[in-house]
């Protein structure tokens, strides 16, 4: 697909989020992604939260050598992104699956990934290391998005939206549990909205 079109599907695809205030990477934290993946040049990638599709494209555009299995819980997102994945021309490489992350039989998906992109329920990535971690390869890099949450990851929990304060403070504990964790060398990118990069040992 001429690189024209490809991005002025990119373009499409940020006109219709910011339309239907579907969340999609800013586009300082995905350049940063991009060379992040660029540099590590995986084969397998998993992404949990689809969305429209927007992130997943952008890598399978990026990385012509990596194939991608994405996971979305909302059925009519999901709808979505099969539609502009087969407008890209990249059906072959991005695989959407319609499936709480959470509740997935994970022998349904590849038994390895080299590299996999967070980006669902910012209240449970810790569940959702805990559940596909194992399918990572060592050496493999976990990349988490909204580390920051707009800054409320930094604030005193009493300056946060009530609304907001669990979701808030399990974000937090998950940053503190990779920091510690024996198994991945983790770093906080104050890129976009915040970008956790963990490398498995």
């Amino acid at each position: 697909m001429p690189d024209t079109t490809i991005e002025a599907l990119f373009e499409t695809m940020r006109s219709y989020a910011a339309a239907h205030h579907v969340p999609i990477m800013e586009e300082q934290g995905i350049g940063e992604l991009l060379e992040l993946l660029r540099q590590q040049q995986p084969q397998r990638l998993l992404e949990l939260g689809t969305a429209i599709g927007y992130s997943a494209l952008r890598m399978a555009d990026a990385l012509p050598d990596v194939t991608i299995d994405t996971i979305e819980r909302d059925e009519e997102r999901h709808e979505k992104a099969l539609g502009y994945i087969r407008e890209s021309g990249l059906e072959n490489r991005v695989r959407a699956i319609c499936a709480d992350a959470l509740e997935l039989d994970i022998d349904e998906l590849t038994p390895y990934y080299d590299a996999m992109f967070i980006d669902a329920a910012k209240g449970q990535y810790e569940r959702f290391f805990n559940k596909y971690e194992g399918l990572l390869s060592p050496g493999g890099i976990i990349y988490c998005d909204n580390m920051s949450m707009h800054g409320m990851a930094e604030q005193p929990i009493k300056e946060v939206p009530r609304r907001k304060r669990t979701m808030i403070r399990n974000i937090r504990s998950f940053r503190k549990n990779m920091d510690e964790h024996p198994g991945f060398d983790c770093e906080l990118l104050p890129v976009g909205d915040g970008l956790l990069v963990c490398r498995k040992k």
